[in-house]
């Protein structure tokens, strides 16, 4: 099922998500009010000149993936959970991380707006010279 809007996708996925999918998406829009929320890779995604973050549903959890340059700095916060190269695992049964994903929220925020960060490590777009 492809999807429109982040709430259609919210209210398709499995039921035991949803609850979280609501705090994690009130969270980010916290951190980024400014953001625009869209549907990428038929996932919700939160873009500010660049993605910010982006997040689905699973059967057992959820995945906030904010990229791996953000989620480095707090690899030892995160032992706890299973993490990907760009990507945080989090269970149903759990309680969701806030403060610690706000602060990866913030961060990646951050990098993008004080660096440029790019999505997933991406490259820019070769510019090409004048005259060629």
């Amino acid at each position: 099922m492809k999807h429109t809007t982040v709430a259609d996708y919210i209210a398709a996925a499995p039921r035991e998500a949803q609850k979280n999918l609501l705090q994690l998406r009130a969270l980010l829009r916290s951190v980024a009010p400014d953001a625009v929320e869209v549907i990428k890779w038929n996932a919700p995604a939160m873009e500010e000149a660049r993605i910010l973050f982006s997040y689905s549903a699973h059967r057992a959890h959820i995945n906030f993936m904010p990229t791996g340059s953000a989620l480095k700095p707090f690899m030892t916060e995160l032992a706890g959970f299973r993490t990907g190269k760009d990507t945080i695992q989090l269970p149903h049964d759990r309680p969701l991380p806030r403060p610690l994903l706000r602060r990866i929220a913030e961060y990646r925020l951050q990098q993008v707006r004080e660096e440029g960060a790019l999505w997933m490590g991406a490259r820019p777009a070769a510019r090409k010279k004048r005259g060629s």
